[in-house]
């Protein structure tokens, strides 16, 4: 068993992170072994599982077992020299990076190394990212920095410039489906149609096979493109899509919301001693509330990203049929649809349908109002 063993598809990036482990562990100056790594890679590829191996590899006495305690606390977060850094905002700021760059000034606790984790790098705002230029350009003796973003044109070119860079590759349906039946249990025919409409994202496929109410709300989104024939329709469109994002982001959010409010209460003394909670504890609940409307604002972008990704695939399955490639597509179950738009528009149109989304989804990345982005990209797919 070792901690690699969960990266699908990806034996030419675990030859290369174990070759960097020999290297660090012989002590001989050598250029397998850097300070700073990114890891780039689509969404679902693994990019940030890459990155927590390596370093719960990095720490283990035995070059990453996957079943000792350094290897478990890694995994679950719990490492005292592995800091794993996971934005729930829209944006990582300067103000944690300088907190961040004050605890791994420390030497590593348990000897080794001391191992950063940052799983959205690409979030970082400029001023964190200049600020965490300076602490790559003079890092700790046994201080390793794992960055992770979707390609490297998302981080800074001085930030690319001073890390090795590992490429990772979206896996085959076969082997998500592969990993679905024979780890997670899933039925052979549930696990096919997971793995080929996630299109290698290996949490989202295992999300859809275990999630009824998932797949119900994809094949409402699926079924939106269809029903595209003016304006009208093409807001209601818009609407329904908005308010599927809104409610699969606040479903996920309220019960988190909650435990998280009463237990900062509980730990600024509420019901403690029957006054109150201490001083400066309604100051920390309001930057909480704050903190949970950022993140609810992600979540809704975030659903809305992958709705959008996800009508792209029915699109790029008419541009298959419209090029005679009627064989490999992605929604199979809705091919009698497919086929008949394929057969009624030109590949042109659907190329320009497909550049729309994309549009889209950028725009909404730059915080565009998300109604009124969607509406205008159904406009734009009606016509």
């Amino acid at each position: 068993m070792s901690v690699f063993d969960e990266l699908v598809g990806q034996e030419h990036l675990i030859s290369i992170l174990q070759g960097a482990l020999e290297a660090s562990r012989s002590g001989e100056e050598s250029q397998e072994m850097t300070h700073a790594w990114i890891f780039t890679g689509p969404p679902g590829s693994g990019r940030s599982s890459a990155a927590v191996a390596f370093a719960a590899a990095l720490v283990c006495p035995s070059g990453g077992c996957g079943t000792c305690n350094q290897c478990r606390s890694v995994a679950t977060g719990g490492h005292p020299d592995v800091e794993i850094i996971r934005t729930e905002g829209l944006s990582i700021k300067i103000d944690e990076v300088r907190e961040l760059l004050t605890r791994v000034s420390w030497a590593p606790s348990m000897g080794g190394w001391r191992v950063v984790v940052m799983e959205d790098a690409d979030r970082l705002t400029e001023s964190a990212a200049n600020a965490l230029l300076k602490a790559i350009e003079e890092p700790g003796a046994r201080t390793v920095w794992l960055l992770c973003a979707p390609t490297l044109h998302d981080l800074l070119p001085t930030i690319r410039s001073r890390c090795r860079h590992l490429q990772l590759r979206t896996p085959s349906t076969q082997a998500v489906t592969a990993v679905l039946t024979n780890r997670d249990g899933i039925s052979p025919g549930m696990a096919d149609f997971a793995a080929r409409v996630s299109q290698g994202h290996i949490g989202r496929a295992r999300y859809l096979a275990t999630n009824e109410s998932v797949r119900n709300n994809r094949a409402t989104i699926m079924k939106l493109p269809t029903q595209l024939a003016d304006v009208a329709s093409a807001f209601r469109a818009a609407q329904t899509l908005v308010d599927l994002a809104t409610d699969q982001a606040k479903a996920a959010a309220e019960e988190r919301d909650e435990r998280e409010s009463e237990e900062l209460s509980a730990a600024w003394g509420k019901g403690a001693t029957g006054r109150g909670m201490a001083t400066g504890g309604s100051k920390a609940l309001k930057e909480l509330a704050a903190e949970q409307k950022t993140r609810a604002t992600r979540m809704v972008r975030d659903s809305l990203d992958g709705a959008l990704l996800d009508i792209a695939t029915f699109y790029r399955d008419v541009m298959m049929v419209q090029a005679g490639s009627d064989d490999a597509l992605i929604n199979t179950e809705l091919a009698p649809q497919i086929n008949a738009l394929a057969h009624k528009s030109s590949a042109h149109q659907t190329v320009a349908k497909i550049s729309a989304i994309m549009e889209a989804r950028t725009n909404l990345s730059h915080n565009a109002a998300p109604l009124l982005t969607v509406e205008a990209l159904m406009c734009a797919l009606a016509q």
